[in-house]
C-alpha cells in the first residue's frame, strides 16, 4: 500500500487545509504513514507569516530528504504561493503546488496512478503568467518524459485571486488526539494590513456555503463528537460573498434572520443556522476582528449555554498612530469599547488577543500605549509576536525599524504582564463549580492519576481521576497548580 504523510505548519486555517489534502488523497487509495520517514509522498503544508515560518519549512525539507531520500516531497501552502522558485530549488522537492492549486493537489502529485505506483508522474505545468501579481509567477516548460535531472521541480502556482475554491474537512489537535475537531468555515482576507502577507497568499474572502458547513457538523456530532471549533483567515467575514439572502430554511427547520434579511448572510446567521440546524453539544468561534464582534453576537454567546464563553479579539497595537500605519480599521478606543461590551455580557469568559510588538516605527511612548491598554483590559490571553518583515508588504519598506532586542524586550514585558492577569483569573475559578470537556490525555502525579481537560471558557484543567475523552463533566476547582486548575468531578 502506498503511503503519504502531510506536515502542517502555521495556523488553524492551515491545519485545516492539510486535513483536506488527507481526504483528498485518502480517496485516491493512499494509506497514512506514522511518520515522514516511512511515507512514500510527503506533503509540506507551509506557513510564510514570518521569515522564521519560511526558515522552518526550509529546514524541514532538508531533514526529510535527508533521513527519507526515495520520498517524493510536495510544498504547498503559503510559502509555496509566495516563492515558488526559491522552494523549488532546494534538493529533494518534486513538486510545489501553491494555495492556488492546493485544491489539485492530489491530482497533480498523484494522478491516476496506482497505489503501487510512487515515480513522479508528469507535471501538467500551469502556464499562466502575470507580471503585475504580487505573487511570483512563473513560466514554466517541461518535456512529456517529466523534468529534467538539472532542472527545478514543476510548478504550480497562479494568481490566487483569481480562485474562489474552498476545501473543507475537520481537522483535529494532535495534543487532544481527536476530541476537539476545527472546522474551517472561511479562508482569504480582503484587509490590507500593512504587514502581513496572508492575503496575497490565500487570496479574497470566501465562504463555505452554510449547507456544507451543517453538513459537515452534523457528521462530527453523529460521530460523537460534543464540541466544534469553527475557524477561518478572517472568520467574521463569514457569508459577505455569498448569494443574498439564501434560502437558510431550506436546510430543514426555519431558521430565523433578523429583519435586514435581504442582505447578505452575516456571521450571526452562520452561528444562530449551527445552533439550529444541528444537535452539537458546544460551539467555539475561534478569532473574530474587532469590527465583526456585532451586538448581535455578543448577545448570543452570552444568552446560549452552547456557545463557549471564549472571545480571541485581535488588538495588535494599542497605539493610534500604529493601528494607522498598520491600516487597521478600528482605534483603540473602538477596540476598548467592544472588550468591554464583551466582558460586561460574558463576566466569566475568556478574552484573548494578538498583539505585535516592533512594528516599524514604534517608539517608547507607542509601545508604552500598547503595554497601558492590555494592562487595563480584561485579558486572560495574549499572543505576542514580534515583528517579521515579510517581502513585498508595504511595512517592508517603511524605515525606522525596530532593533530586535528592543523588539524582544517588549514581547516579554507583555508576556510577563498577561501572565500576572491570566493568574489572577484562574484563581479567581478556585472554589467555583465549571463545567469542562474531557481531552484523551492523561496523566499521574505526586497526588495520582488525572485527566486533562480544557473549561468551558478555555481553561486547563487537571481533572482528579481516570476519565473516558470527549465528556462534558461538572467539577469544582480546588487551587492552581503549575499553570493548570486542579479539579474534582461534581
Amino acid at each position: 500500500m502506498a503511503t503519504f504523510y502531510v506536515a502542517n505548519f502555521g495556523c488553524r486555517a492551515t491545519q485545516a487545509d492539510g486535513a483536506a489534502i488527507e481526504r483528498q488523497l485518502r480517496e485516491r487509495g493512499l494509506e497514512r504513514a506514522e511518520e515522514p520517514t516511512k511515507a512514500g509522498l510527503v506533503v509540506l503544508n507551509t506557513c510564510t507569516v514570518t521569515a522564521a515560518a519560511d526558515q522552518d519549512a526550509r529546514a524541514a525539507i532538508r531533514r526529510i530528504h535527508r533521513k527519507n531520500p526515495d520520498a517524493q516531497i510536495v510544498v504547498t501552502g503559503c510559502y509555496a504561493q509566495r516563492a515558488p522558485e526559491e522552494i523549488a530549488a532546494l534538493p529533494g522537492v518534486t513538486q510545489v503546488i501553491g494555495n492556488s492549486h492546493k485544491h489539485q493537489l492530489a491530482k497533480l502529485a498523484w494522478g491516476g496512478r496506482q497505489t503501487s505506483d510512487l515515480r513522479p508522474r508528469p507535471p501538467e505545468i500551469d502556464r499562466q503568467t502575470d507580471s503585475k501579481s504580487f505573487v511570483p509567477i512563473t513560466r514554466l516548460t517541461s518535456d512529456v518524459g517529466g523534468p529534467k535531472p538539472d532542472a527545478r521541480s514543476p510548478i504550480f502556482v497562479s494568481d490566487i485571486f483569481a480562485h474562489t475554491e474552498l476545501q473543507a474537512a475537520p481537522v483535529f489537535d494532535a495534543a487532544n488526539e481527536r476530541t476537539r475537531p476545527n472546522l474551517k468555515v472561511q479562508d482569504g482576507c480582503d484587509n490590507r494590513c500593512s504587514f502581513c502577507v496572508i492575503p496575497y497568499v490565500r487570496g479574497q474572502s470566501r465562504s463555505l456555503q452554510l449547507a456544507d458547513v451543517i453538513r459537515e457538523v452534523e457528521t462530527l456530532v453523529t460521530a460523537g463528537y460534543r464540541e466544534v471549533v469553527i475557524s477561518g483567515i478572517n472568520l467574521g467575514r463569514w457569508g459577505r460573498d455569498l448569494a443574498v439572502s439564501p434560502p437558510l430554511s431550506a436546510l430543514g427547520k426555519t431558521v430565523q434572520k433578523p429583519a435586514t434579511s435581504d442582505q447578505r448572510p452575516g456571521f450571526e446567521d452562520l452561528v444562530r443556522a449551527i445552533l439550529s440546524e444541528t444537535t452539537l453539544e458546544k460551539l467555539r468561534i475561534s478569532s473574530v476582528e474587532p469590527m465583526d464582534w456585532s451586538d448581535e453576537l455578543i448577545r448570543m454567546m452570552a444568552h446560549s449555554p452552547r456557545i463557549a464563553k471564549h472571545a480571541h479579539v485581535p488588538l495588535q497595537s494599542g497605539s493610534d498612530a500604529v493601528l494607522r500605519r498598520m491600516h487597521r480599521k478600528y482605534r483603540p478606543w473602538h477596540y476598548r469599547e467592544k472588550i468591554e461590551k464583551i466582558r460586561a455580557a460574558l463576566p466569566t469568559a475568556a478574552i484573548g488577543a494578538d498583539v505585535m510588538v516592533g512594528f516599524p516605527g514604534e517608539s517608547a511612548a507607542e509601545f508604552e500605549e500598547t503595554r497601558r491598554l492590555v494592562k487595563d483590559l480584561p485579558f486572560t490571553y495574549l499572543h505576542v509576536f514580534t515583528y517579521s518583515a515579510r517581502p513585498g508588504t508595504p511595512a517592508a519598506s517603511i524605515g525606522k525599524q525596530v532593533p530586535i532586542h528592543v523588539a524582544r524586550e517588549r514581547n516579554r514585558i507583555l508576556r510577563d504582564l498577561v501572565a500576572e492577569k491570566k493568574l489572577a483569573f484562574m484563581n479567581g475559578c478556585v472554589g467555583k463549580s465549571v463545567e469542562l470537556i474531557t481531552l484523551n490525555v492523561t496523566g499521574s502525579d505526586h497526588e495520582g492519576k488525572y485527566t486533562r481537560g480544557l473549561t468551558d471558557n478555555y481553561l486547563p484543567v487537571r481533572l482528579q481521576g481516570n476519565h473516558a475523552p470527549d465528556r462534558w463533566i461538572p467539577a469544582r476547582i480546588e487551587r492552581v497548580s503549575d499553570g493548570a486548575l486542579l479539579g474534582i468531578a461534581s
